[in-house]
């Protein structure tokens, strides 16, 4: 049976529908409006009562789909209505095209990057990935910002065609925003001029003291400027060498994504750096967990001295007497090359000489999982690869003379079969794989050198390959195709290498150095040089323990 009607709450709905309809009405007219409009407009305009009116627009500014302008007295469409206009954006358009790269790019870098467009005289933020570091760049989407002054601004600026360009130059205002802010034409103009030629540009402290930014411009396949990316960070991190590193590869990401090309799924590492108790090193290196007693083993190469961790604290445990050359797990402690020698070195004990051969000079090196050691050794304009003899010499595989590197290896690794080595050179930022039977070497990745070198190699039992980034503030994982798939941020700038542990092998531990940070990074970086833990989801491989020549 039908209720009754009830002529209370029609009148309530009949109120509400209409009391939506005058709210519309009012976001229409002020959307429609380039300058926006007064209250006193907005009455005359609509018809409304002034009381009306006046509640409306508390309603839409208290829900952020309107704002005031407090110098101009007006109204103008809030943050609110654009967020909504981004969700509605479609496949393909400008954010869908460059959220990939703009992940990218902050996985690499470990800092903030954007997209924006040109929106009269002004930038206007699109799409922001947020940076790794708990001290990052955090401009709002929406915000509107100079065009003379920004990294997004000037790329654009400077990819337009000149008559455009200049006419723009001439219109907009040059605040003096910072002492470094561009406040002549001429200069500006110039300054275009270097941009437009080198790809990208450069905001250094113009718009924020403390804060650098590298952008560059997005040109479609038909030749039309249609916005920017940039990357912003702290100054300390982001350095003149390193903006002019990364300056080329925005340049190359922008044009990806005006080609409509993006592919790129990176994600950040799950957990946060812990700084384990204990002393600093100089330069932090060769970290092995040792699977029987439960410690970290590392070395301060610089110290030079031997660490040990219980995976909580950290302790001295004992000095070298010549820097150290390598340290790797060999019986129930470490053995370690320091001035020619080899040493052995367990908990309990001073450092005891080795009667073994004395210890060749030996570059990026790793432990096979049956026990041999393994090296590079130049060979004329390559680095020739094979397990060391005690000679000093080195033997290849069986089936095949040598595997040979073009450029010198930072660190070397064996997955946990020993059917596969992996190589990293950090002057070309390349990674490198060989596979048993295999008599050629393949490139696995590439890391631009924006990103940081690469500096130490472990690996985890998915098949994932970790590398610190000297200079980079980071660690990043790859997958077993060669793709980025991870990113870790640390609080240091130059971490060194790294190594699995824990009972469970699901602890990372990183080295960094100390001795290669200026002091302008070393006071925002204090932790330079000490031992950091993570835990991360894959379980890692297991350090084999060397079993010396011939053994």
């Amino acid at each position: 049976m039908l209720g009754a009607f009830d002529p209370m709450a029609a009148r309530s709905s009949s109120e509400g529908t209409a009391t939506l309809d005058k709210a519309l009405d009012v976001l229409d007219a002020v959307g429609g409006s380039a300058q926006g409009l007064s209250q006193a407009e907005l009455a005359a305009r609509l018809a409304l009562p002034r009381t009306t009116l006046y509640r409306l627009l508390a309603t839409l500014v208290a829900r952020g789909l309107l704002r005031r302008d407090p110098l101009r007295r007006v109204y103008c469409l809030g943050l609110r209505c654009f967020e909504y206009a981004r969700q509605a954006y479609a496949m393909p358009d400008l954010v869908a095209a460059a959220s990939g790269e703009l992940r990218a790019l902050r996985d690499l870098t470990g800092e903030t990057t954007y997209l924006a467009v040109l929106d009269g005289l002004d930038t206007l933020s699109l799409e922001r990935v947020d940076g790794a570091h708990a001290q990052r760049s955090q401009s709002a989407l929406g915000q509107r910002k100079p065009l003379h002054c920004t990294s997004q601004g000037k790329a654009m600026l400077a990819a337009l065609p000149a008559e455009r360009r200049d006419a723009l130059v001439r219109e907009i205002s040059l605040p003096a925003l910072t002492p470094h802010t561009l406040t002549d034409r001429r200069r500006l103009q110039a300054d275009l001029r270097v941009t437009a030629a080198r790809g990208y540009s450069i905001d250094d402290e113009e718009i924020a003291l403390g804060v650098r930014c590298c952008g560059a411009a997005i040109v479609d396949a038909a030749g039309e400027m249609r916005g920017a990316i940039s990357v912003a960070g702290p100054a300390f991190r982001l350095t003149r060498a390193r903006i002019e590193l990364l300056g080329p590869e925005l340049a190359h990401a922008a044009r990806r994504i005006g080609a409509q090309l993006s592919a790129n799924t990176v994600r950040p590492a799950d957990g946060a750096a812990r700084v384990v108790d204990g002393p600093w090193a100089f330069r932090g290196a060769f970290p092995r967990w040792h699977a029987a007693s439960g410690r970290l083993f590392w070395a301060d190469r610089l110290g030079p001295s031997v660490q040990v961790c219980d995976g909580r604290a950290d302790q001295w445990l004992s000095a070298a007497e010549a820097p150290i050359d390598l340290l790797l797990l060999h019986g129930d402690g470490v053995a370690l090359a320091a001035g020619g020698r080899w040493w052995h070195l367990d908990a309990g004990a001073a450092p005891q000489a080795m009667p073994l051969p004395p210890a060749p000079p030996l570059g990026a090196a790793c432990v096979h999982p049956g026990g041999a050691l393994w090296s590079a050794l130049a060979d004329g304009g390559r680095w020739r690869v094979g397990e060391v003899r005690a000679d000093g010499t080195l033997q290849g595989p069986d089936w095949c003379l040598s595997w040979h590197l073009p450029d010198a290896p930072g660190a070397m690794a064996w997955d946990a079969s020993g059917n596969q080595l992996f190589a990293i050179t950090p002057d070309s930022g390349d990674i490198f794989r060989w596979t048993a039977g295999d008599t050629s070497v393949r490139r696995l990745a590439t890391v631009p050198k924006g990103s940081g070198r690469l500096s130490g190699l472990a690996l985890d039992q998915a098949g994932g390959l970790w590398s610190a980034l000297h200079d980079g503030w980071g660690v990043v994982r790859f997958g077993d195709d060669g793709a980025l798939d991870r990113v870790l941020p640390l609080p240091v700038p130059t971490p060194t290498d790294l190594a699995f542990g824990g009972a469970d092998l699901k602890t990372l531990f990183v080295t960094s150095a100390r001795e290669p940070v200026t002091r302008e990074a070393l006071a925002s970086a204090p932790l330079s040089g000490r031992l950091f833990s993570v835990r991360v989801d894959e379980a890692g491989v297991a350090a084999p323990a060397w079993r010396g020549f011939g053994g």
